[in-house]
């Protein structure tokens, strides 16, 4: 026999898509049909003990009809005739209310929930740039009023946090550049000497290479952190064309193609919306790791277009085999394979880092799965402009 607990139990298990104001619903019209049957039940033993205590069973009653006759009726059929009766009248108004208590139950579910909408909602409102937004919950002192309060004092903490990061990047932009360019014009003013002797030549040459590898690693940290915070730009950008400057500006490079490698190119319009210089970087640090990281007469293939109802990047390389469960840590800050944290004339290991960091900011994917005969295919795929 079911029993509320056993009901309830079961509302519990109902499946996680039925919503929370379905189930308060289905909990209140459950409760008051178990306390309309208990009450059914009192009633119908009330009724049936007065009625005994009136007229004892065993009796008779006589009845007049009307027509000068009388006719005698049992007491205990006319006690089961009429208990009857009460049942069947019980049980039709039962589950009229029933369903007035489930519209009730319905409307009353839905304003108990509806501050919890209203946090919903703004948490899904809420990014980066519209951080200084409150929900400044209005009410009673509950639960719901002490929940509120406490996703705005979070909502105040996030802020501090964004704008400490945004000086914090501000400063360093200057902080690191300064002194890292006044050493490169020192060591190359000190290079141009006719004087310079070939000692003093090899080391300054080491060092301004060593300069050159530290300006490109706070350069790509810069712009990792950059590309974490939330778009500040949102222009139309097609990534056809972005990829077309990207491969034209690597082509006027010394080290744009450091291997013989082959290019092949298959690039179709696709607009997307956000940061054309973040995307421009997207596209550069997609194909530089397919040239960087790739074997002598190695080809490497970049395509876009839409795929899928989205603008779509895609970057293959052939290269070194590479294990499907290593895939993910390469999108690791300062990542690569077979090396953990060692910086080289490859790259400061930041490269697919920022490419995963501008995709999410542009609220897309990127998807890398290893070639069987070396090497990585790496998909970009950002929202259609509409």
């Amino acid at each position: 026999m079911t029993t509320p607990g056993t009901l309830l139990a079961d509302l519990r298990q109902l499946p996680r898509r039925v919503s929370v104001r379905m189930r308060l619903t289905l909990l209140y019209g459950s409760l008051f049909f178990f306390a309309g049957v208990l009450l059914m039940l009192v009633t119908y033993v009330f009724v049936g003990q007065s009625f005994s205590a009136v007229l004892p069973p065993g009796g008779k009653l006589g009845f007049y009809n009307g027509y000068g006759t009388t006719y005698e009726l049992p007491v205990d059929d006319l006690r089961q005739d009429m208990l009857a009766q009460l049942i069947k009248r019980m049980f039709f108004a039962l589950g009229g209310v029933c369903v007035l208590a489930l519209f009730l139950g319905y409307v009353v579910a839905d304003r108990a929930l509806a501050p919890l909408q209203n946090i919903t909602s703004a948490a899904r409102r809420l990014s980066e740039s519209t951080l200084h937004e409150r929900i400044a919950l209005e009410g009673p002192e509950d639960e719901i009023k002490e929940l509120a309060d406490t996703f705005d004092a979070m909502l105040e903490r996030l802020g501090d946090a964004f704008d400490s990061q945004r000086r914090f990047v501000g400063n360093a932009s200057h902080e690191l550049r300064t002194p890292l360019a006044i050493n490169r014009t020192l060591l190359e003013v000190a290079l141009t000497d006719p004087d310079v002797s070939p000692d003093l030549l090899t080391i300054g040459r080491t060092l301004l290479a060593n300069n050159a590898r530290h300006e490109r690693l706070i350069e790509g940290l810069l712009l990792l952190a950059r590309s974490e915070r939330e778009l500040t730009t949102h222009a139309v950008v097609d990534l056809k064309e972005v990829t077309e400057t990207v491969l034209k500006s690597m082509g006027k490079r010394a080290d744009g193609n450091p291997l013989e490698l082959t290019l092949h190119t298959e690039l179709t319009s696709a607009a997307t919306t956000g940061d054309p210089v973040l995307l421009e970087h997207l596209v550069a640090n997609l194909v530089e790791n397919a040239f960087k990281h790739n074997v002598e007469d190695g080809e490497v293939y970049v395509r876009t277009g839409e795929l899928n109802g989205f603008a779509t990047c895609q970057v293959e390389n052939t290269g070194p085999t590479i294990p499907a469960y290593e895939v993910e840590r390469l999108f690791e800050p300062f990542r690569r394979l077979n090396s953990d944290r060692i910086e080289s004339a490859k790259g400061a290991g930041l490269g697919l880092s920022i490419v995963r960091s501008v995709v999410t900011a542009h609220r897309g994917t990127v998807v890398a799965v290893p070639r069987q005969d070396g090497g990585l295919i790496i998909t970009a795929s950002l929202p259609l402009h509409q």
